[in-house]
């Protein structure tokens, strides 16, 4: 395939938006690799960044323009109880969730005021120093059971001394494909895996948090990957690596600095966050099969429903793309 160079003249903003995305690219494929190979020897405790942190760390701009990346509101979040954000699909990097509640929270704190906005990842991530505080920084959290325990039971009440900034709410996104969804990530296949993925669901029955579906068209679409056929040697040999790490060893096909059709960084194209409606829950601490089972079959007819009525918005040539969960 011939090279495909980026004209010599292009306006400023967009060199300075490019500029931002290598950076949070090569950070994005670099930090699980670092942290695999350092959380052996340098095991810590992981943490939690109380607050929204240090907002200048949670507004890079010029990255949500690069796509652009949008976010949608569709209903209220009432900042009067904790929510359990399950975004959809996972992609690469999950890039449209982790830049409207993590990397830029601007958007999200106009149109739900006083929710903190939380990322869950993987709890070897705050087991290691520097990797552990930089994605503090942003926001993100342990998906461990003990850490979104402590953040979904945190009181709602105004006086607590845990809402001294103002917030009452905390909303973790969860990205529940994870790395399985990831390997199924390519242009125009919305390819979820959810069917056998309860685990947030009785977190939010033990925690009595509201589970609110969130799609990111646009997700799949940033990056193309090396062809991964269930059956190929390569998918065969990223399923041994993520049983063992929890990480899949993707091999991401995208853009370059100068050239439009080779290199790892994401395409420009637009991703949008739409935000839907809280499913909520009665809580109990033993959490019924049953009343698990009615709760998630909620949500996957949420997100179905969700496709349906946007898709056509918000996917180019939506006629080519279904959706598929597994």
């Amino acid at each position: 395939m011939k090279i495909e160079w980026a004209p010599v003249r292009v306006p400023l903003a967009r060199r300075l938006q490019t500029l931002v995305v290598t950076f949070f690219t090569c950070i994005f494929f670099t930090l699980p690799i670092l942290s695999c190979l350092t959380v052996a020897i340098l095991l810590r405790n992981f943490g939690i960044m109380e607050g929204n942190g240090w907002l200048f760390y949670r507004s890079v701009r010029k990255y949500r323009s690069y796509f652009p990346v949008e976010l949608v509101k569709t209903a209220e979040l009432p900042a009067t109880k904790n929510y359990i954000v399950a975004s959809f699909p996972h992609g690469i990097l999950g890039t449209g969730t982790c830049v409207n509640m993590g990397m830029d929270i601007t958007n999200w704190l106009e149109l739900f005021p006083q929710v903190r906005p939380k990322i869950g990842t993987l709890d070897h991530h705050f087991k290691t120093p520097l990797v552990r505080d930089i994605v503090r920084w942003w926001g993100m959290v342990s998906v461990s059971k003990e850490s979104l325990v402590y953040l979904l039971s945190k009181s709602n009440d105004p006086g607590h001394k845990d809402n001294r900034d103002g917030f009452t709410s905390n909303a973790v996104a969860v990205l529940v494909g994870g790395a399985q969804e990831a390997m199924d990530s390519h242009p125009g296949q919305y390819i979820l895996t959810l069917k056998n993925r309860k685990g947030f669901v009785k977190m939010a029955i033990r925690t009595g948090s509201s589970i609110v579906p969130s799609f990111s068209f646009g997700e799949v679409d940033i990056f193309d990957q090396v062809a991964n056929p269930p059956d190929s040697l390569l998918r065969r040999f990223q399923n041994v690596v993520k049983k063992c790490t929890g990480i899949s060893p993707l091999l991401p096909k995208g853009r370059g600095i100068f050239t439009y059709n080779y290199g790892m960084l994401p395409h420009r194209r637009r991703i949008v966050q739409v935000v839907g409606s809280p499913i909520d829950v009665v809580k109990s601490d033993s959490p019924d099969a049953v009343y698990v089972d009615e709760i998630h079959g909620q949500v996957m007819a949420a997100l179905e429903k969700m496709f349906d009525q946007y898709k056509e918005e918000y996917i180019p040539n939506s006629q080519q793309s279904k959706l598929v969960i597994q």
